[in-house]
């Protein structure tokens, strides 16, 4: 009976939702991610260049800028059905629109193109993601926001890991192209979901006419009241730090790889579907030691995972070809990364106002990536150039250790709790944080 009282949250409409939205939020960033890595490694492009493609991942970082947009703007025709609902169609076929954009290009042709293409999706992607989430959260009741996260972050995994393995499956057989365009239809379960649940029941369509002086108000309101917090400076810049060396570890795996010789099926198999599960098990431990051990004490063990996830790979560099070694490597850091997954966005999620919930969650998860984002678009391929793949995953691993010394610091002070939003309140009680 209690496993039962356990699952049925998971397999209520509402949940079931969040995970359906998720897997639609997942694929276009697999898209432009390792998918694409792939693509150019095999097309011959240089490290440098295809590491550079990591800049299209920017576009999500910008998408606050846009999302009182979503929130704001009444589609013509279709906008009869719903706020949420329209937009989530619209930017449905966006998506669809853009993946297909860059199934055609050739990046042997125009490099210049693909940018382009990569880019569009990026825009395409985030806009979706905006609407996803304030689906997900206006769908969701009160009670249902935890089950609704964790179902998320699967449907995401799902969504990035099919995509990803059916990307390589399809292109061995039939090409880059046809790959992209079969992708395409993993954006369908969000607008299908749209279509079964409905508009969500708390959604409140009310956009007074505002002057310029309160529209600027929105969007500069919520930077105010995070920055006005007791110890605000410390958690923005762990924010901004905290997953440096994870992100510049992560774009560069198939680059390794590629260069080690693994085909398209041994990456399917060890890199995506391995990785998948072990992800799969990492969120899940994530929630029961969160539950457990408390926000604090589960954040900083999941910086010290995420730092020595690193490591694996430095090893498998060193060791050479070996599926055992790319399975160990990618199952440590996919469970790292489920693990901290879980506990790092409730901690953001607590770092929010209730009255700016979207906004600076869109703001916090934006700036959570944008260094990583930088430094591996501009550093990352001329770095593997210069020091190999072992030195370069040595590095990697240094640069997660600032996270951990500033969240250290930030407990001993007592920033963590001080900082907390109204969000973050209740859950640091329930959770014994």
């Amino acid at each position: 009976m209690s496993l039962l009282s356990s699952v049925r949250p998971y397999l209520a409409r509402e949940a079931l939702g969040a995970f359906f939205v998720g897997v639609s939020s997942g694929f276009p960033y697999a898209m432009i991610g390792a998918t694409l890595t792939t693509r150019l490694a095999q097309d011959g492009i240089d490290k440098k260049t295809i590491t550079a493609f990591a800049l299209a991942f920017l576009v999500y970082n910008l998408k606050v800028f846009w999302a009182w947009i979503v929130d704001s703007v009444r589609l013509p025709g279709i906008g009869r059905y719903g706020q949420r609902v329209s937009w989530l169609w619209f930017a449905g076929l966006l998506v669809i629109a853009a993946v297909v954009n860059l199934a055609l290009v050739d990046p042997q042709a125009s490099l210049q193109a693909t940018i382009v293409a990569a880019v569009l999706v990026g825009m395409a992607g985030a806009t979706y993601d905006i609407v996803i989430d304030a689906y997900r959260i206006e769908t969701l009741q009160p009670h249902q926001l935890g089950v609704g996260a964790g179902m998320s972050q699967y449907g995401w995994r799902i969504g990035s890991a099919a995509a990803g393995a059916l990307a390589l499956v399809v292109a061995a057989r039939s090409g880059w192209s046809m790959a992209y365009m079969t992708c395409a239809v993993f954006a369908l379960p969000a607008m299908l979901t749209a279509l079964w649940l409905g508009e969500p029941a708390r959604r409140t369509v009310s956009v007074p006419r505002k002057g310029m002086a309160e529209l600027w108000q929105s969007i500069a309101g919520p930077f105010q009241e995070f920055l006005r917090r007791s110890g605000a400076g410390l958690v923005l810049a762990f924010i901004l730090v905290h997953k440096v060396g994870d992100t510049l570890a992560n774009l560069t795996f198939r680059l390794l790889f590629n260069d080690m010789g693994y085909t398209n099926d041994e990456i399917a198999v060890y890199d995506v579907a391995f990785g998948f599960w072990a992800f799969l098990v990492g969120i899940f431990v994530g929630g029961v030691l969160y539950e457990r051990q408390g926000l604090k004490h589960s954040v900083l063990l999941a910086l010290v995972l995420m730092c020595l996830s690193n490591l694996s790979f430095a090893a498998l560099a060193a060791v050479g070809h070996s599926n055992v070694g790319m399975a160990a490597a990618i199952g440590f850091e996919n469970f790292a990364s489920g693990y901290g997954g879980v506990v790092v966005v409730a901690y953001f999620s607590a770092l929010c106002n209730l009255r700016f919930t979207a906004t600076q969650y869109a703001l916090i998860s934006a700036a959570a990536s944008v260094v990583g984002r930088l430094l591996t678009g501009t550093t990352a391929g001329g770095l593997i150039d210069a020091m190999g793949y072992v030195n370069f995953y040595l590095l990697t691993t240094l640069a997660a250790v600032p996270g951990i010394l500033l969240f250290a610091l930030m407990w001993r002070r007592g920033v963590v709790d001080e900082a907390l939003g109204t969000a973050g309140k209740a859950v640091t009680t329930e959770s014994r944080g």
